[in-house]
């Protein structure tokens, strides 16, 4: 198959003629074609299922507080959602905590409409994968409500099956004997077919082992692993959970592949973002000249965008990212990190420069240790 450089516009996808195979596809690829910016076939595996390699998170959708949701933004995001599947895109995440205050659940509930309203191919919408995750209350107490929170989950979603639950968050820190009850809501879930697999975030290293063998002792399989993983969240912790995933052949999933926007390139230590963002930002920036500059010296050899160039790091390191989208051009500006992949020697540079910048991402204060 050969190998060209997409530029996405829109859901038309125009190769340019630096293309490298058959003289016959170079003349099929030189011209503009209708297709997504990566061959539909490639997908990666992910427990029962195959997903494209990058998903979208949908934080933002529902949360006020921290992105400035507002009802009347629905419209907009269900061109994110339709232009996000027309170009392969087949997993989303969300969480039944997504939203704030009165509008809780909301994510999941305009996910559902978002689907049901989909008005393309029906075998892209049948191909569609929902990663939900369920909050680790300190009122579910026992495998029955946890359970009970995947049936609302999914009447939420209006599907008859949720493609992979996850628990939200381990309690191993402050509340150790609520744990065995929520893994066990896990396995019960996935016994009464309510999910195709079942996966876990914010888990850390130590706790990842013992419930995939716990899990494994019943017969699940943990398939998917979801922690904060970026060039920004690369520490030893990070890592070594990389390190885990591989041996047990489970995905790790990446959330905040762009550091909540600091690898972007469009902030800087005097142009910060609005809200609770700036005063993490005005902390961690100043210190990541280097990774920025090597970010950006390789976007502009690859005509790339920084962005991209940080979120196909993700994938090269054999994650499924899954940022945050809200826009239509932020789903034009991600979908470019597809279709290509780093060179070794490229990622070699991010990762050394990422070690020479002096600050990191303040790590989630729900990750175990």
């Amino acid at each position: 198959m050969a190998t060209c450089m997409p530029t996405a516009t829109a859901t038309t996808i125009r190769y340019n003629t630096i293309c490298f195979g058959s003289p016959k596809e170079n003349l099929l690829l030189s011209s503009p074609l209708k297709l997504p910016p990566f061959w539909p076939w490639q997908k990666v595996k992910l427990g029962p299922l195959w997903v494209s390699p990058m998903g979208f998170g949908t934080w933002a959708w529902g949360n006020q507080l921290l992105w400035g949701y507002q009802e009347s933004m629905d419209s907009g995001l269900q061109q994110v959602f339709n232009l996000a599947v027309d170009n392969g895109i087949n997993i989303f995440d969300t969480a039944d905590s997504y939203g704030t205050g009165r509008l809780n659940g909301q994510s999941e509930k305009l996910l559902g409409k978002f689907i049901r309203e989909y008005r393309g191919k029906k075998w892209a919408r049948d191909d569609i994968v929902i990663a939900t995750k369920f909050a680790a209350y300190p009122w579910r107490l026992t495998p029955g409500q946890f359970v009970t929170a995947c049936k609302s989950s999914m009447d939420r979603l209006q599907i008859q099956q949720i493609g992979i639950g996850q628990l939200h968050w381990s309690t191993a820190n402050y509340a150790p004997w609520q744990e065995k009850a929520l893994w066990d809501g896990l396995v019960a879930m996935y016994d009464k077919g309510l999910v195709r697999a079942v996966g876990v975030s914010n888990y850390g290293p130590k706790q990842l082992v013992k419930i995939h063998n716990f899990l494994a002792d019943r017969g699940v399989p943990l398939c998917s692993a979801q922690v904060q993983f970026s060039l920004l969240s690369m520490g030893e912790d990070q890592m070594e959970i990389k390190r885990i995933c591989d041996s047990l052949g489970i995905r790790l999933i990446s959330y905040s592949p762009l550091g909540l926007g600091m690898l972007t390139g469009k902030y800087t230590p005097s142009r910060l973002p609005t809200g609770p963002r700036a005063l993490l930002f005005s902390q961690i920036l100043p210190g990541l000249e280097p990774l920025l500059r090597s970010l950006g010296e390789i976007a502009a050899t690859r005509r790339k965008t920084i962005p991209q160039v940080a979120i196909n790091w993700c994938i090269c390191k054999g994650t499924i990212p899954i940022p945050g989208v809200k826009t239509v051009e932020q789903v034009q500006e991600n979908l470019g990190a597809l279709g290509w992949r780093l060179t070794p020697d490229e990622s070699l540079q991010l990762e050394s420069a990422s070690g020479r910048s002096s600050k990191k991402m303040i790590q989630n204060i729900f990750q175990t240790g």
